[in-house]
């Protein structure tokens, strides 16, 4: 019997894997167990930043086992302490709370904003958004067949419209916080008006309500900036993190602003694993890696490049390519959904993610060399030929 065969018998089928096992990886590239290469484009969705294999995370990690690795919560250990005081040195943050995943950042900023806003209970979220699978993450996600079976969803969530000025009508003094992503991956790779961001930004303001940027996709320079809400000039109040920030290790962290610090008392959340000694000295050395300037100024000529290549070798088949840095979404004109053809570009392999609709993610390492980006390209032109017929 085939490892993959076995895996889809001891495995909770929540996933549809090709067979291949991959077993390990270097830079843009991994192999599977017949050593057979394969180009990766999606870093994990979005998670292996620096690449597979990466130098500052092989050692950190290797340094971090010689110490702690779990002492809960109920102690400070100073990985945890050094990767908060980096986090909010480097954003609007006076707070960091530390968790293990992205849909637990949105969980907990939920939380935090209830807890701020008094008796305000209502969270505004938009259409194509995605925050996670957890209850409330999933209120808060605009994915119908996500939603269904899980009905009754938590109530006090309101859908409004993404980058339209009608969602500002939408939010009144009974909204707690509005939660937005600077930039929508899952939802299509979405780019909202700058203009759009900085009038959400007043309208909370106005209203006294919450801005919660969703940075767990788009943040940590993913986008050429640190942050990606500082394309639009703007400052959360809280921010959600993951997938990045440890290099591959599970972790995810809360920003809070000042508004929501002062509401927080012992008791109110927690996390057991949340933030502990061996995950975040690898995060914190990842966290110094993503925020140097060489590695941010390199994001745009390599997203120019790439652009480039893309609407040179795919001409009147692509309808569009969008995003922001090395968060691209590629819309192409082929009768097939962005699954079946991420499915069909593993068969060249090239590892795609797919997004909504009929839109592909490119995600590469930020670092990622032209000449696998080019090769990405290249590969993908492939499958859009064979796809064609």
């Amino acid at each position: 019997m085939k490892l993959a065969d076995t895996a889809r018998q001891v495995l909770a089928p929540t996933y549809r894997q090709p067979d291949p096992i991959l077993t390990r990886g270097e830079g843009c590239w991994v192999w599977d167990e017949d050593d057979n290469a394969y180009l990766d484009m999606t870093t994990g969705i979005a998670v292996t930043s620096l690449g597979h294999g990466a130098p500052v995370v092989r050692e950190a990690l290797i340094e971090a086992a010689n110490g702690l690795t779990h002492t809960s919560n109920l102690y400070f250990t100073r990985p945890a302490i050094e990767l908060a005081t980096a986090l909010v040195e480097h954003s609007f943050a006076d707070r960091v709370f530390f968790c293990n995943s992205g849909t637990e950042s949105v969980e907990g900023a939920i939380k935090f904003a209830r807890l701020a806003a008094g008796d305000r209970r209502d969270i505004v979220y938009f259409d194509g958004a995605f925050h996670g699978r957890t209850f409330g993450a999933l209120a808060a996600t605009d994915r119908e067949a996500s939603r269904r079976p899980f009905e009754p969803l938590p109530g006090g969530f309101r859908r409004a419209p993404f980058d339209d000025d009608i969602a500002l009508t939408m939010i009144d003094e009974s909204v707690a916080a509005v939660m937005v992503e600077p930039l929508q991956g899952e939802g299509g790779v979405r780019v909202p008006r700058p203009e759009w961001l900085r009038a959400l930004r007043t309208r909370c303001d106005e209203v006294g309500a919450l801005l919660i940027a969703d940075e767990i996709q788009c943040g940590l320079s993913r986008t050429g900036r640190l942050w990606a809400h500082e394309h639009a000039d703007i400052q959360p109040d809280i921010m959600t993190l993951a997938k990045p920030l440890a290099g591959g290790l599970p972790m995810g962290a809360i920003l809070l602003g000042p508004r929501v610090v002062d509401a927080i008392s012992p008791g109110v959340h927690g996390s057991t694993f949340g933030g502990g000694p061996l995950v975040a000295k690898v995060a914190l050395a990842v966290f110094h890696a993503l925020r140097d300037p060489e590695l941010l100024a390199g994001v745009q000529p390599r997203a120019d490049l790439l652009r480039k290549a893309l609407l040179e070798a795919l001409g009147n088949d692509l309808i569009e390519v969008r995003g922001v840095g090395l968060l691209m979404g590629v819309a192409l004109r082929l009768d097939h959904p962005g699954r079946a053809m991420a499915r069909a570009a593993f068969e060249e392999g090239l590892l795609l993610a797919a997004a909504s609709g009929n839109v592909l993610r490119i995600l590469p390492p930020l670092n990622a060399p032209e000449a696998d980006l080019l090769e990405a390209v290249d590969r993908l032109a492939r499958t859009v030929r064979r796809l064609k017929g």
